[in-house]
This record gives C-alpha cells, structure tokens and sequence, in this order.
C-alpha cells in the first residue's frame, strides 16, 4: 500500500517548479561543467571535475525525491472543502495563547511546505496533531519542548 502524502495545492507547485528547475537548468549546466572538467585530463586529481559528479548526484537524487512525492501526492484543496468548522489540513487557525495572551495565525501544511517564519506548520508537528478536528472556542493543550501550552482556538478559515 503506497502512502499518499498530503500537500496543498501551492506546495505542489513549489514542487513542480523546483523539478522544473533542476532538469531544464541546473542538470544541463552540471553536464555542461563535467564536460568542461574532463577537458583539463588526469580524472583521478580533477577537483572540478569530482565537484561537478558530486552535484550531479545530489541534483539527480532530488529530481528522484521531489518526482516521488509528486507521484504519491494528495494534493488537497482547501477552498474546495466545506466549512463545517473543524480544524482540517490546509486550514488557516488563529490561536490565543492564553498564558502570554498572543495571537497566533498558522496554515496546517504537509511536510515539505512547512516554514515556521511564514506560519506554515506541519501536518505531522504537535500543534497541528493537537489542532486538527477541533471548533473555534476550544482550549487545546500543546505539548512543547518548554512544557504545556494552553492556546483557545479563536478562527479557522478555509482560505
């Protein structure tokens, strides 16, 4: 069974633009430097030439990754979900941390999206596990690295 891995719809095409990228642009210049590389003879002490193999490899394996994902992908949108006003993947959650009395709005995101600073957390991160299925006025507890949580989900947009 294949597991399919969730992702919303602008991730997938951050993914797809990246793919794009490595084989229409970084891939022909790393074959185009390995060309250059054996030029200058003796393989064995070719520094360039071992640099230019070695980016060639990482370039190939990401190309093999990101085509993976894609291939396994549940691309789910969210504006195409009804709002029955639960915390769902893709939903944009504004919470108050009640402790400290911030404000705090994330998008619940896959794993490859996730960014903190742009307030894109993951699918698979305890505050989206402690998020996920709950309404708006529901107090969750979050397990952290500095302890216990407490945050009132106060909005979820579908956006």
């Amino acid at each position: 069974m294949i597991n399919l891995i969730p992702m919303t719809v602008r991730g997938a095409e951050k993914l797809r633009e990246e793919l794009e990228k490595l084989k229409n642009v970084k891939r022909p210049r790393i074959i185009l430097a390995i060309t250059e590389a054996r030029k200058h003879g003796d393989l064995k002490e070719n520094a360039e030439y071992h640099s230019a193999r070695e980016e060639q490899s990482f370039c190939e394996g990401r190309i093999q990754e990101i085509e993976s994902k894609l291939s396994n992908a549940q691309i789910i949108d969210i504006t195409k979900i009804s709002n029955d006003g639960r915390v769902v993947f893709g939903s944009t959650v504004t919470v108050l941390n009640i402790e400290t009395n911030e404000i705090f709005t994330y998008q619940i995101v896959g794993d490859d999206e996730a960014n903190f600073k742009k307030n894109l957390i993951s699918i698979n991160s305890p505050m989206s596990r402690g998020l996920i299925g709950k309404t708006v006025n529901t107090v969750v507890i979050i397990c952290t690295p500095s302890g216990d949580v407490q945050y009132k989900i106060l909005r979820i947009d579908y956006i």
